[in-house]
């Protein structure tokens, strides 16, 4: 196997799903016997080394938790560093790679939103993906992508060589997410205040793609008329003027709860112990929040659009993104206990199927390709 230099310091602040990804993968890499060397940001070093023992960890300069010192470091230093830990193959984790490396370069792109619905996105963030993305597309040796619709999507949003794209499912964390003890599930309850009440969760950045304002409408809707209505708890997230108007215009009807973000011991009793997470996200590049759920044993309603089904296949429920579509979905779902429990049985026998030695093998001969 090449010896792969990993850029784990290019893993943003707000680091939401793109952690467990590149945290997965190294251990799972380490796991394979792989020879690595992944760079990192300084507070960072800990949590390499404990997954990954086997693997040289070098940590950056202290400077890069600063995204354009972190992108100027990518182009000077990370090359120079790479040649001289003899590294035989870069890969970049986070849509971007040094222009010039003098080594073959593998780059992940997460997902193709950035060209397909900008309207969605920070516009500074969208402006650097987009032009990352397009420099990947022309010049990386290989392509990581996690899903086939955003393989698709790339090949006709940027035409991009299919016979260098590589699709490698992300995996799930069976540590953190697998079926809760009452116990955890309590534990989560009591921290969104809930103390026995049930409810339904979202969990995930609170940005526009996610569609939570419709959610929070639809929630609202489906709901209307229940003597004892669950709660709907919003987990996760930068908090959003959109999301505010929407709990705003409903906070006479319906209860929500903005816990703010969930520790890792804290997710599985909150996903678990849900009547049903709800994701009805209008893009994904892979949908890791679904997944996730599933593997805590949740009923899952999401989307049709973009890679969600082929994540939660025929083992979640669907909807149409808008408020009217969600409530029908949703008040179909919290008045059905037999639909939710073939839900719950169905999303963790799929969710066994997405594991990180599988992701990780993937990479692999990704990389095997890029050194040919």
């Amino acid at each position: 196997m090449p010896r792969v230099l990993i850029d784990a310091a290019a893993v943003p602040a707000d680091r939401g799903a793109l952690i467990r990804y590149v945290d997965g993968l190294v251990g799972a890499l380490h796991r394979k016997g792989a020879d690595l060397i992944v760079v990192c940001q300084r507070t960072d070093v800990a949590r390499y080394t404990r997954l990954a023992p086997a693997a040289r960890i070098i940590p950056g300069p202290p400077s890069l938790a600063n995204r354009s010192t972190r992108l100027a470091w990518e182009q000077s230093s990370l090359p120079v560093l790479a040649q001289q830990a003899g590294a035989e193959v870069i890969h970049g984790p986070y849509y971007s790679m040094p222009l010039r490396s003098g080594l073959p370069t593998v780059v992940t792109v997460h997902d193709v939103t950035w060209f397909t619905d900008p309207a969605r996105h920070d516009p500074d963030k969208a402006t650097f993906v987009r032009a990352a993305t397009r420099h990947a597309a022309r010049h990386a040796n290989r392509i990581i992508v996690p899903s086939k619709a955003t393989r698709d999507e790339l090949v006709r949003v940027l035409a991009a060589d299919p016979t260098r794209i590589d699709v490698a499912y992300h995996g799930v964390d069976q540590a953190v997410f697998h079926p809760p003890s009452e116990q955890e599930v309590r534990r989560a309850a009591n921290r969104c205040g809930l103390h026995g009440r049930p409810y339904v969760a979202f969990l995930g950045a609170l940005e526009p793609r996610k569609n939570v304002p419709n959610l929070i409408r639809g929630f609202a809707k489906a709901v209307e008329g229940m003597p004892d209505p669950p709660a709907l708890v919003l987990g996760g997230g930068v908090h959003q003027d959109d999301v505010d108007a929407a709990c705003k215009e409903t906070e006479a009807v319906v209860k929500v709860v903005r816990p703010g973000y969930l520790s890792n011991g804290e997710i599985a009793g909150f996903l678990g112990g849900a009547q049903v997470v709800a994701f009805p996200s209008v893009g994904e590049g892979f949908g890791l929040p679904v997944l996730e759920a599933m593997a805590c044993g949740a009923p899952v309603l999401t989307t049709h659009r973009a890679s969600l089904p082929e994540v939660g296949g025929d083992a979640v429920a669907y909807t149409e993104p808008d408020a009217p579509s969600i409530a029908v979905a949703l008040r179909q779902l919290l008045d059905s206990p037999e639909r939710r429990r073939q839900l719950s049985e169905a999303g963790l026998a799929r969710a066994r199927e997405f594991t990180w030695d599988a992701s990780a093998q993937a990479h692999l001969g990704s990389y095997q390709r890029a050194v040919e």
